[in-house]
């Protein structure tokens, strides 16, 4: 680097010593020594030497920087590019997890519906059962309770309008009723 350097400066300052002059004696000078009234020619070469020396000192850098800056920038967008992808994996993970969710919600209340129903069925069986048993046991206390109060009336009737002179039995004929009853 610290040749560059010397080699730049000697670019520049060589030149400009060489073209260093006026219009007045030199000027003569110049156009005895080249035979022409203008340095244009010195000049544009002298330009060209340093562009070209620019160009050989600064080419590298400004080329390396540029390459630098363009894998930085083409890492940078690898970088979102990944990112991005991953943003749509977890998009689409999260999709479908949102879809199982559903699913299975749809699943759990298709389940709780069967189950409600299957529970009040069986409740209403066995509230129809108890129904049954309680109308039966209704029925056969009201037959019971029919029989009793026909006895009772029976036995209040008979109390009152027949006493035992009014029909004659004998002992043999009591068997033969109390064989009956029992029997």
């Amino acid at each position: 680097m610290r040749k560059k350097s010397l080699l730049l400066i000697a670019a520049m300052t060589v030149p400009a010593l060489l073209a260093a002059g006026g219009h007045g004696e030199e000027a003569g000078q110049y156009l005895a020594i080249t035979g022409r009234e203008t340095d244009f020619v010195p000049r544009l070469f002298n330009f060209l030497v340093f562009a070209g020396l620019l160009y050989y000192l600064i080419a590298d850098p400004v080329r390396n920087f540029f390459k630098g800056r363009r894998e930085e920038i083409a890492s940078k967008l690898e970088e979102i590019e990944r990112r991005l992808r991953e943003a749509k994996e977890a998009r689409k993970a999260a999709e479908q997890a949102l879809a199982e969710s559903e699913k299975k919600a749809e699943e759990i209340l298709k389940e709780a519906e069967k189950e409600a129903e299957l529970l009040a069925q069986r409740y209403r069986e066995i509230g129809e059962r108890e129904l049954d048993a309680l109308e039966r046991q209704f029925r056969e206390r009201m037959e019971l309770e029919e029989r009793k109060m026909q006895r009772e009336t029976i036995v209040a009737i008979l109390d009152e309008n027949i006493d035992a002179d009014d029909i004659p039995l004998n002992s043999h004929q009591v068997v033969d009723i109390l064989e009956k009853k029992v029997a």
